[in-house]
């Protein structure tokens, strides 16, 4: 089974400074179909102006995740972390107990564009912290490049949940399968261009950028880029586990 959750059905808030995308239930935006799916809670699609962002405010108890589409965004947290975060560059950030933490584009003339993702942890009051890797572009080119798992192999950064998250950059014609193992779903966006998404049970949909999919059911998927393509895929234990718990910015 292949539910397809296309962009322009997202939530959207301007906030003049953040034009921001919801794909599932954020601050003022409520769904009751849309409050994730699986372990995954948030994903959102954020673009910052130039030398502005979010300033100190608290999380808890939420792994988040910040992949980096364009730009700069400078992180400040309560543990005494700081960092520059730019295309290729993936941020883990474990709230835990509590964490306080700011978001700003650290550039004063171009928009930061980015995914913000947020995953319920294994469990509640882990230790917080802080890590960022950058992957080359070569790692992701026509493959899946694990960017972070449960157990931080293959120089993934650490979740503290029973998940993978996989990139590739796919150029127009390629394919790429994708196998799911049995107790297992897959959630696949589309960060740019556009994919020809297809199972073992179900037809081929197009999707384009800022489109995703829920995938059950389905032992094999094939995603092949009808233009170049950036793909996200989560491999997340099976079942609607997601709430509305945690905090929102």
């Amino acid at each position: 089974m292949i539910k397809l959750r296309k962009s322009q059905e997202r939530g959207h808030a301007h906030h003049g400074w953040l034009d921001s995308y919801h794909t599932f239930s954020f601050a003022h935006y409520h769904d009751p179909r849309y409050m994730g799916y699986s372990v995954l809670r948030v994903i959102n699609e954020d673009v910052i102006a130039p030398g502005r962002g979010f300033g100190m405010h608290p999380h808890n108890d939420m792994e988040i995740i910040t992949y980096m589409l364009d730009g700069e965004l400078r992180h400040e947290d309560s543990l005494g972390n700081g960092s520059v975060i730019r295309r290729g560059d993936v941020q883990r950030m474990t709230a835990g107990s509590g964490i306080v933490h700011s978001e700003y584009n650290a550039s004063d003339s171009h928009s930061a564009h980015l995914l913000q993702i947020w995953i319920l942890p294994e469990r509640i009051n882990i230790h917080p912290g802080y890590e960022d890797k950058h992957f080359e572009d070569a790692r992701k080119q026509g493959r899946w490049c694990l960017i972070a798992s449960h157990d931080g192999r293959d120089g993934s950064l650490n979740i503290h949940q029973d998940i993978a998250l996989y990139a590739a950059l796919l150029q127009q014609g390629q394919s790429l399968p994708y196998e799911a193992l049995a107790g297992r779903a897959l959630f696949l966006q589309v960060a740019r261009g556009s994919v020809r998404l297809g199972g073992t049970t179900q037809g081929e949909e197009v999707l384009e950028a800022g489109d995703a999919a829920m995938v059950e059911m389905e032992a094999l998927i094939r995603v092949e880029a009808v233009q170049d393509a950036e793909v996200l895929i989560f491999d997340l234990p099976q079942g609607n586990t997601a709430s509305a718990a945690g905090n929102t910015h």
